[in-house]
Formats: C-alpha cells, sequence, structure tokens
C-alpha cells in the first residue's frame, strides 16, 4: 500500500505564552472554536512548542492574540521568527490581534513620547511592510479598561463580502497600519470610522485591519479585537463607564460574527455557518446495571467527598446531585466558561432516565446489545460500560473524571462516561475542539496494579483501545458485511479510513493525495492510587459527522454505491449504540488477556490492521536517514525503523522510537524527534 503525501492541515494554534493577556486568551480561544469547530482544533501553544515541535505541516493557522508585544519579540527574535516568516512565505497563514500586529509589521511605534508606556523599533515579521503606529485612541493604561472603547469600524465589502458596510469592534490600546494603502502586497479590509489621534498617513481613514500577501502566504493583521464577545467580558468597578461598552458590544454581536467569519474566510479557511455559540452544558446522567453498585457508589462519594452548600465539589468540577429528572433545580448560572460551571448529576437506581431526557442515546438499546455482546460469547458480564454517565452536552468525558483527583480514585474499574457533544474535547498534544454530535466520544476507567507494570506495560493500552474501536465496526454483528469497511491504524493511536470518493476504485487517487483521512483517536491519561494505575482511555470515533474529515457511515454509504451498481444489497450505517457497546466488550476482552500475556497476542491484528507495513521514511534527528518500518517491538510499543540505502536494502542500522518522543508525520514520510 503507497501513502501519499498530503496531510490534511486540522490544526489553529494560538499562542499563550510571555506577553499575552488572560482575558485576550479567553476570548480568541472562544470566538475561534465557535466559528471553526469542528474542522479545525483551536489549540493554544507555548513557546516551547512554537520553537521545538515540528507543527508547521498540520496548521492551518498561526494566532498571535492581544496583550504587548516586546515580549513576544524577546521570546521569538531570531529563530523563531524565522520560523514563522517561513510558514507564511510556504503558504502558511498568520492572524495577528492588537499586539499580534504590532509584532508583525516591519515596525512598532506604540505611544512615541510617553515616558512610561513607550515601545518603538524595528520588528522582525514584516509581514505589513510598514509602520504600526498607536495607540489610535488615547488614554490606554495596562491591565485596565481605562481608555476601552466600542469603535466603530467601516468595511471593504469587496475584500469582505457577505459582512455588511459597518462593524463594531472591542479596542483597547491597538494601532493603525501607516500608509497601508501605498504597499502593492497589502489590502485595506476595515478603516476606523472615528477620528484617530496619530498620524495615519496619506490615506483617506486610518487602516484598522490589513491582508499581507507574504509569499505564497497571507497574513491579517488588526488594531482591534474582532474575537471579543461581550458574552465574557465583566463590568469594572473602577472603569463605570465600561458597562455601555459592554451593552453596546452586545446589539452588535451578530455584527462581530460575521466580520470575524469574513475574515477567516479571507484565509481561505472552512468556517461553520451557523453563527453556534458554545452549547450550553446539559444534565449528566448516572446509571447501571446494578443498582446495588450505584448505591454504593453514591455512598462513597457521600462519605468520601461529602457536600458544601449542597455541592459535591471535586477536585475541578462542581456537582449539583439529583435523584429525578424531573425535579432539577435551574441553575442560576452567568454565561458558562463550562471547566467552571456546576454539572448537574442525575441518579438513576432502578430506572433509566425518559428518553425524552436522553433524545439523541438510546441508554435502553446500548445496555441491550451490551448484553448481548457478554452472552453471545458465553461470558460473564463484564465491568466495562456497566455503569456509565451520559451527556447530552458535556465538557470532556475524559476530564471529568482525569481532572478530578478525588472522585477518580472512588470510582469502579470500567466506570464510562459518554456523550453526544463535548465542548472543551481533547486529543493528543492538547488539541481542544467542540465535538459535535456524530462523533462517538468514550472515556473509560481501567484499573491495573502497578506490580503488573513489567509484563503488561501501560503504554500499550493506547494500542488495545484503537484495536477495540476498530474491532468494534469490523465485527459490529454476525453478517460478515462491516469485515470490508477500509478503517485503519495510523500509529501509535490513530483511526484513519479510506475516503469514501476513492471506495470504488483506489488507483484514481491523485498523485501527492492522501488516500486515507482521519476518522478517530486514543488518548490514555494515567494517574496512581494505593499502588494502582488509574488509566482513563478517552476515545473517540466519527460515526456519523462529515466534517472535517469523513465519517464511518459516509464511508458505508459509498461502498453501498458500489454494491448497488453490482445488484448486491447495502450495509445498514452502524448506530452508536451498538459500536459503544461493542467497542467496551472488545476493550475489556483485551484487557483481560493483556493484564496476564502482555501484547503479544495481539500483535498479529494489529500488524493486519494498521498502515505501515514496509513504509519508508525520513528520520530527521538522525540526519535524514531513509528507513524502512517493520513494527512495532513487543515490550514497549516502539516503531522499529531499519536504515535503508538507496535501493531500499537493510543496512542493519536499527531505531526504536517511543510515540511521545517523536512527532511522525507519516504521509509526508518524517519522523522528527520532540524537545
Amino acid at each position: 500500500m503507497q501513502l501519499r503525501n498530503l496531510v490534511d492541515k486540522m490544526n489553529v494554534l494560538v499562542y499563550t505564552g510571555n506577553g499575552t493577556t488572560t482575558d485576550s486568551i479567553k476570548h480568541t480561544l472562544y470566538s475561534l472554536r465557535t466559528l471553526l469547530s469542528p474542522y479545525y482544533a483551536v489549540i493554544g501553544v507555548d513557546s516551547k512548542v512554537l520553537l521545538n515541535e515540528p507543527w508547521q505541516s498540520k496548521t492551518a493557522l498561526l494566532v498571535f492574540p492581544g496583550g504587548a508585544d516586546l515580549p513576544y519579540c524577546r521570546q521569538f527574535n531570531g529563530e523563531g521568527n524565522q520560523k514563522f516568516s517561513k510558514f507564511v512565505r510556504q503558504g502558511g497563514k498568520y492572524l495577528g490581534l492588537c499586539a499580534g500586529g504590532y509584532y508583525a509589521s516591519a515596525r512598532c511605534e506604540f505611544e512615541v513620547g510617553n515616558k512610561e508606556l513607550e515601545v518603538s523599533g524595528p520588528r522582525e515579521l514584516k509581514f505589513f511592510p510598514g509602520i504600526a503606529r498607536g495607540t489610535a485612541f488615547g488614554g490606554f493604561q495596562y491591565k485596565s479598561e481605562t481608555g476601552a472603547r466600542s469603535t466603530i469600524l467601516d468595511v471593504d465589502e469587496e475584500a469582505l463580502p457577505g459582512c455588511g458596510k459597518t462593524v463594531y469592534n472591542y479596542y483597547n490600546g491597538g494601532g493603525v497600519f501607516v500608509d497601508a494603502d501605498q504597499f502593492s502586497n497589502v489590502e485595506v479590509l476595515a478603516t476606523y470610522r472615528d477620528q484617530v489621534c496619530v498620524d495615519f498617513g496619506s490615506g483617506k481613514a486610518a487602516a484598522a485591519v490589513v491582508g499581507c500577501s507574504f509569499g505564497k502566504g497571507y497574513a491579517i493583521l488588526t488594531g482591534t479585537h474582532p474575537e471579543y464577545t461581550h458574552l465574557l467580558m465583566k463590568k469594572s468597578d473602577s472603569v463605570p463607564d465600561f458597562e455601555k461598552v459592554i451593552s453596546e458590544l452586545r446589539t452588535k454581536e451578530t455584527e462581530r460574527l460575521a466580520f470575524l467569519r469574513s475574515l477567516l474566510h479571507k484565509f481561505g479557511l472552512k468556517v461553520n455557518d451557523d453563527s453556534l455559540a458554545q452549547p450550553t452544558l446539559t444534565p449528566l446522567h448516572l446509571t447501571s446495571l446494578y443498582p446495588e453498585k450505584l448505591q454504593q457508589l453514591v455512598k462513597s462519594l457521600e462519605t468520601n467527598i461529602g457536600y458544601t452548600n449542597g455541592l459535591l465539589k471535586c477536585t475541578t468540577d462542581r456537582f449539583k446531585l439529583s435523584l429525578s429528572a424531573e425535579n432539577l433545580q435551574k441553575l442560576d448560572q452567568d454565561f458558562q466558561i463550562p471547566e467552571e460551571a456546576i454539572k448537574q448529576l442525575v441518579i438513576h437506581i432502578n430506572s433509566l432516565p425518559a428518553r425524552k431526557d436522553t433524545p439523541f442515546f438510546n441508554l435502553e438499546s446500548y445496555y441491550n446489545h451490551l448484553k448481548r455482546f457478554w452472552t453471545k460469547y458465553n461470558h460473564p458480564m463484564g465491568d466495562f460500560g456497566s455503569t456509565l454517565i451520559y451527556g447530552e452536552v458535556l465538557t470532556s468525558t475524559s476530564s471529568l473524571m482525569d481532572k478530578n483527583a478525588n472522585l477518580l480514585r472512588l470510582l469502579p474499574h470500567g466506570f464510562t462516561i459518554t456523550g453526544t457533544t463535548q465542548v472543551s474535547g481533547k486529543g493528543r498534544g492538547g488539541n481542544v475542539w467542540i465535538n459535535p454530535p456524530g462523533v462517538l466520544a468514550v472515556s473509560t476507567l481501567m484499573k491495573l496494579p502497578t506490580s503488573y507494570s513489567e509484563r503488561a506495560p501501560i503504554v500499550l493500552i493506547q494500542y488495545l483501545a484503537t484495536l477495540a474501536y476498530i474491532e468494534a465496526i469490523l465485527r459490529y454483528d454476525d453478517s460478515g458485511l462491516y469485515s470490508t469497511i477500509p478503517l485503519r491504524i495510523k500509529w501509535p493511536n490513530d483511526i484513519y479510513i479510506l475516503k469514501p470518493e476513492y471506495v470504488e476504485d483506489v488507483s484514481q487517487i491523485p498523485q501527492g493525495e492522501a488516500a486515507y483521512v482521519k476518522v478517530g483517536g486514543i488518548l490514555l491519561n494515567t494517574n496512581i492510587f494505593d499502588e494502582q494505575y488509574h488509566m482513563v482511555a478517552g476515545c473517540g470515533l466519527n460515526v456519523n459527522n462529515a466534517a472535517p474529515t469523513t465519517s464511518v457511515n459516509s464511508v458505508i454509504s459509498a461502498i453501498n454505491e458500489v454494491r448497488a451498481k453490482k445488484g448486491m444489497t447495502g450495509i445498514p450505517p452502524v448506530e452508536m449504540e451498538v459500536v459503544l457497546a461493542g467497542f467496551l466488550y472488545h476493550l475489556e476482552r483485551m484487557f483481560n488477556e493483556f493484564k496476564t500475556s502482555g501484547f503479544s497476542p495481539f500483535l498479529d491484528l494489529y500488524y493486519r490492521r494498521w498502515l505501515h507495513t514496509g513504509q519508508i521514511v525520513h528520520i530527521q534527528h538522525q540526519n535524514n536517514t531513509r528507513a524502512k518500518i517493520t513494527g512495532i517491538t513487543e515490550d514497549w510499543g516502539m516503531l522499529i525503523a531499519q536504515e535503508v540505502d538507496s535501493e531500499n536494502n537493510l543496512t542493519g542500522t536499527r531505531f526504536e522510537l517511543q510515540p511521545d518522543g517523536n512527532s511522525f508525520d507519516m504521509f509526508n514520510g518524517l519522523i522528527s524527534k520532540k524537545s
């Protein structure tokens, strides 16, 4: 099998290190996730990631938010800026918001003549080849709303179609882009309507937002804050008039979203068209096949954690417990920061929730299929998924367990959380996104004595979970129809599927395009309590939602079109409840064997399911050595790559590469060492 050379760029990186402010980061992440989910993972990253990790090939947009640009310079002058410049020159995209706009101009002139505030000098990136001069409006003070305002921008409708002639943006200390209309590589996207207090050059109006062509790439720099939403703003006791700013921005929120959406469209990004705010958290439903065990769990939580002001206060989350969905008290919460909001936990001891309370997931069907799998193979009923929390909208199935240590240590082996929509879904490398309906997100707690670590290294459990998800689809039922679905493993723990358009004839794949795209992945987090590993396997599989790549059922639909041409019956789409039950059954069965025999019994199956046997790669931290992938080690699951010469003959040099020490860009054939 030949792997292609195109990697879908699904990450939007937001710098969150020195120089940024907490508010700027919060607003930037919120607004970008609101508009770019589910197509991109919007990730906060620090300087270590940007300086040392090979982020460029998987990044659609690099964002520098508001704050102060001098710390940006101290952090990235030289090597860092060379990376950013090369990234954009080769086709990358850059968004600089306020301080990020000053930083990416050829020169910054901030409050020149003001002894306390002046910052001026040349800048290295030079995406905008002129001067960014500020502040546009007087009264600015660091770490204050003094001088902040709601400002009107006149928008170039030809450059940004669909967002109207004017927009109101939050402003606090931004600049103007001097003589922006005089540069051939620059287009003025919006100008300040009000008179600014600095010289903006010879144009008719001061440029507030500019778009800059740079090599093959593009940068948008702003003096205002189109990412700021009134939803996250708070009144200021020291600046009473700031309440008027919030009120005005509230009335103009629709226009702000349209403007920011147009800026993102300008980059060529895929933006959701629904203007959806972050979904509101819904009640969590705790159910079990074993009422007595559930009662014991609730009593243990009450005894060991206890209630404070009617709330179960865990390490990071607070839960309001109820024994009936009908008697839920509406919590008086302002706009939700999901991680800080109180979660409502409804406990169902002797019955399941009413279907109206879980319209997107049939708990009765799920439990029936879980029992069916165990009965079918003549096994006693297992633990995985027998006690389960379901939430229609929740933060993160993994974080609810993994980030609450005092809760985690009390939960039983096999305890599972699943949900329809995650608003803080997490993946490898800190990826955070909103998981929409159609993605089966599940996290399961597995306990293992630390004494087992030599015979069953826990790093390999992520491999087991990946295999279990694959088997849940390929062995969906007894018909054998699902065994042909082209699901594969991308080492170490991502799930890929053949693109629907190539199901009929893989020979039609254009040169340089990837045949397979990601539809799932696994993340394993581990804690140790009482000489036991407490491992939370967070797993996601795109079952129904076609964004951002494709879904299992989309591929099944494509397969059915081919089968119909041949006069064959179609394959029914898979159902969430059946896939989840099958996944938990296969994972527990594998886990039980793994405890005694390690990974050896699963090695052949793993090879049959993965993409990489015989693939030629370049190991960049070994002087770009060419090597052939020949397998993984049975003890720690490290990737075995053997050096080859120009004719692909083995030289005898062997490399063993660990998943958390290296970055694998498999579709470009590159392996890079992480710092």
